[in-house]
């Protein structure tokens, strides 16, 4: 097997900040595996907060090189790599190289007869309320939009976007920046407002106070929903867990995670750590199993793929085989 590893880098738009961070481009990987007749490829980022960057997966992708020379099954890669960038780099790049060897898509593979289009939200990043106000006005065409919280004036930054964008159906992120005295005073605002769901509003380790939570918006959890190890802390929490195959390691890992967290009652959403349609398509996947999808990283880049994914008002189309699976 070939294999060939290197850096990507899509320059963002704008300025793409969240609460603690903020970032000019989405820095990842791309793996090839070549068979001689077939090419694999998948596209990874890591977890940030685990302290992945696009150098730590390729370092971890050089250590198993002989490994994936040798040639490695989905399985064996399970336990030859922990979950996060590097496997899920290589898991996609596998689903993709089955897909070409067998003469299917990958999600007829993966037990799908058939694929639906779906609509991703555009996400505004954390701002003033004025510019994150401005922004939704000039992203009129998008009907669902996700909003970057930070904590104090996460209110107004809200109540700014609905008025200019009355029609929007809005989710919003806090990326683990409220406490819980703003937890019990931002939820019922933010019901007023017409808000669908709050996603990772706590900080890991610190959602105890959400047990049996009944509150008037659904909560999400995203940085403390990783594998399917994580479930059964989450019970009784969260409505819903936010699947990435960055932190799941995978489509393989990602499908199994919502497999099981849907038998356990949980609601599903998709994300993704920015990227390139290469990045989303086995996304995509995920996605067809749920009611929350957050796959824009390509619209927030100035550059993609050839053979992209195209968005129109946010509503996905099918990823071509040109591209991945």
């Amino acid at each position: 097997m070939l294999v060939d590893i290197r850096r990507v880098e899509w320059p963002y738009a704008a300025i793409f900040r969240i609460s603690g961070r903020a970032e000019m481009s989405a820095d990842g990987v791309q793996i090839e595996l070549r068979d001689g007749t077939f090419l694999g490829r998948g596209e990874a980022y890591g977890v940030f907060y685990h302290g992945e960057t696009a150098d730590s997966i390729l370092a971890q992708l050089e250590s198993i090189k002989a490994d994936l020379f040798q040639g490695v099954s989905r399985a064996e890669l399970q336990s030859l790599l922990r979950p996060g960038g590097a496997r899920n780099a290589v898991d996609c790049a596998l689903w993709d190289l089955e897909a070409k060897r067998a003469g299917k898509r990958a999600w007829e593979l993966a037990g799908m007869a058939s694929v639906r289009r779906i609509t991703s939200d555009f996400t505004l990043s954390l701002d003033t309320p004025d510019t994150m106000a401005l922004a939704a006005a000039r992203f009129r065409s998008y009907q669902k939009l996700k909003l970057k919280l930070g904590g104090e004036g996460d209110i107004e930054r809200v109540a700014a976007v609905r008025t200019v964008r009355p029609d929007a159906e809005i989710i919003v992120d806090a990326n683990q920046a409220w406490n819980e005295r703003q937890l019990g005073e931002f939820i019922p605002k933010l019901a007023e407002l017409g808000v669908k769901l709050v996603e990772q509003p706590l900080p890991v380790g610190q959602d105890s106070v959400l047990a049996n939570y009944d509150g008037p918006v659904p909560i999400c959890a995203d940085e403390s929903c990783q594998t399917r190890a994580s479930l059964p802390a989450l019970a009784g929490k969260y409505k819903y867990i936010n699947i990435k195959l960055d932190k799941a390691g995978g489509l393989t890992e990602g499908l199994a995670l919502a497999r099981e967290a849907k038998a356990h009652g949980f609601g599903l959403m998709v994300g993704c750590m920015c990227g390139s349609s290469l990045a989303m398509a086995p996304h995509f996947i995920i996605g067809q199993h749920c009611e929350f999808v957050d796959l824009d990283g390509p619209l927030l880049s100035t550059t993609d793929m050839p053979y992209p994914i195209k968005y129109d008002g946010g509503t996905m189309s099918l990823p071509a085989a040109a591209l991945w699976g």
